[in-house]
């Protein structure tokens, strides 16, 4: 399977939300293919860059493809992928296809929402905070072309109080690993 290139991010972040439906994600021996995302870039007011460059968010202004990952109401990691500056995406939700045991293993359970939100996936696939900033084109990333989309549903984000209405949230249609309807 190759690669995604950098070229593949460094483009508007609705355009790389919707193109990464069906992108396998894989971190070390565990992964699955991405079938729900989010777009936030620097003029939304519900993106982390909306005020700027802060010390938690430095990783959106990387460039493209760059893990920009950090903790949720102190509880959870958030995986998102860098695009052009102050843009990411947020992988919400993965079909989970290689390393299932030691997925399950680590979130102490199995079934439909073994990879469904933010923070389940992280759990499930290792992510933590010092992976923010790593380049998402060497290990222990591999994201890849697995399949294109049955069809792209939008609809809007979820967890946010500003730019609610904006319709950026993008979900694999009838996938049934989301974290919840699209």
């Amino acid at each position: 399977m190759p690669g995604l290139e950098t070229g593949f991010f460094d483009r508007e972040v609705t355009a790389v939300a919707r193109d990464l439906l069906g992108v396998l994600l894989a971190v070390g021996e565990t992964g699955g293919v991405v079938v729900e995302t989010e777009a936030y870039d620097a003029m939304d007011p519900a993106s982390h860059s909306f005020r700027g460059r802060t010390a938690r968010n430095g990783s959106m202004f990387r460039g493209p493809g760059h893990a920009y990952v950090y903790r949720s109401y102190g509880i959870h990691w958030c995986f998102n992928v860098t695009c052009r500056a102050g843009s990411a995406v947020l992988i919400r939700a993965v079909e989970p296809m290689e390393g299932i045991a030691p997925m399950e293993a680590r979130r102490g359970m199995a079934g439909r929402t073994l990879c469904s939100g933010p923070g389940r996936l992280c759990q499930a696939l290792g992510i933590t905070g010092a992976m923010d900033g790593l380049r998402l084109d060497v290990a222990p990333f591999r994201m890849g072309r697995h399949r294109g989309p049955a069809g792209i549903v939008a609809g809007p984000r979820i967890g946010i109080t500003k730019g609610v209405e904006t319709p950026w949230r993008f979900c694999e249609a009838g996938s049934g690993w989301l974290s919840r309807g699209c």
